[in-house]
């Protein structure tokens, strides 16, 4: 988290990037963004300048509740479409304690869906590979994961992307989009629901994602709210699976069919997006509020066990954020983490390689993970 963009934000149909060839890819060839230079290897790796050119260990960091909203938010202005939209999910999420939408086969589906499209689509595709690029993999396995991430309703994948990468180019200085340094409640959703005229412009990809939008699949995405219609679709699909399910299980009954899709929509749609809403979005908060912090970092970001926990490896917060595009977030035996353990199961199918491992030798401000060694 991952951290999250706003479930429906405003996409410029334009992009400022113009697009470059694409050659094709085969299962033994990485993206064709694999190997960024210059001014954007520096936002993944976390190695740019900051505002505030000090040694990161050196930095006071703001006492929580002191720091100021970034500059530019206007005076608490709604962008009312995202609102609406998160309102919506959550009533429709609000179905599930009716007894007419419950379904076994519906909580099934929001466990199964908590890691299809929460670890596989925003851990995996969204965080570790499109963000940070902590390990390369087939490209069609990539948008196949950047898919699953934009059915998690978190935003289309460059705006994500870039979100992310100035999170941590800014971590809880005023400039980043949403420390929680704040308030919690601006790091949680507050940062979501309200303008910000640094982050509401496609400048904001075109800097931090030029990876992602030089490629036609990426940008087209970000263009029309095509990802959120992929969004639609995949909700469709579960309410024609559950019709189709339905009429099996209650067959000539039309209406038992169309309850029992209801119920799986409602559960393995609108309950599976929000749990993993408030999981993406509570390693933005609450990872940077509580829990313990093994590395000088100069900012807040925090190791939370809970959410490590719910979010399969994310909540390794201070980890992360000292060895930004190492693709293991857990560094002790203990501190599980299930998006790793599920990135080197690809590395044993052949599906990823050239991981960025933990550099155990290297104890400054800046820790970066060292290419995993090949035979």
């Amino acid at each position: 988290m991952p951290v999250s963009e706003s479930p429906v934000a405003p996409t410029p149909s334009l992009s400022p990037v113009q697009p470059t060839p694409e050659s094709t890819s085969t299962a033994a060839q990485p993206p064709a963004t694999a190997s960024p230079s210059g001014e954007l290897a520096s936002f993944i790796a976390g190695t740019e300048p900051r505002q505030v050119r000090i040694p990161k260990s050196q930095r006071e960091v703001p006492a929580p509740g002191t720091l100021p909203l970034p500059p530019a938010v206007p005076p608490m202005r709604l962008r009312w479409a995202t609102a609406i939209a998160m309102l919506i999910i959550h009533l429709v999420a609000v179905l599930a304690f009716f007894p007419a939408f419950f379904s076994w086969t519906g909580v099934a589906l929001v466990f199964v869906g908590l890691y299809v499209f929460g670890t596989l689509g925003i851990n995996v595709g969204y965080h570790r590979l499109l963000t940070h690029r902590g390990f390369k993999c087939p490209r069609w396995l990539e948008r196949t994961f950047a898919l699953l991430g934009v059915c998690s309703l978190e935003g289309g994948p460059a705006r994500w992307v870039a979100m992310h990468r100035k999170h941590h180019q800014h971590s809880d200085e005023q400039p980043d989009p949403h420390s929680p340094l704040v308030n919690f409640l601006w790091g949680h959703i507050g940062w979501i629901i309200y303008e910000n005229r640094d982050t509401d412009t496609a400048a904001l990809a075109g800097k931090y994602a030029r990876d992602l939008m030089t490629q036609d699949f990426y940008r087209k995405l970000e263009q029309k709210y095509r990802w959120l219609l992929v969004y639609v679709l995949h909700a469709v699909l579960f309410w024609v699976g559950g019709m189709i399910a339905g009429l099996i299980l209650h067959p000539g009954d039309l209406g038992a069919a169309s309850m029992y899709a209801a119920g799986i929509v409602v559960w393995g749609v609108a309950v599976r997006t929000v749990v993993v809403w408030h999981i993406t979005w509570s390693v933005n908060s609450l990872s940077h509020l509580f829990g313990y912090q093994s590395h000088k970092t100069g900012e807040n970001s925090r190791n939370n066990w809970l959410v490590a926990l719910l979010s399969n490896g994310e909540g390794w917060h201070n980890n992360h954020h000292a060895d930004q595009v190492c693709v293991a977030h857990g560094r002790k035996w203990w501190e599980l983490d299930v998006t790793y353990i599920t990135i080197l199961g690809l590395r044993t199918l052949r599906l990823a390689w050239d991981l960025r491992l933990p550099d155990r030798h290297d104890h400054h401000d800046h820790h970066h993970g060292k290419p995993e060694a090949h035979a």
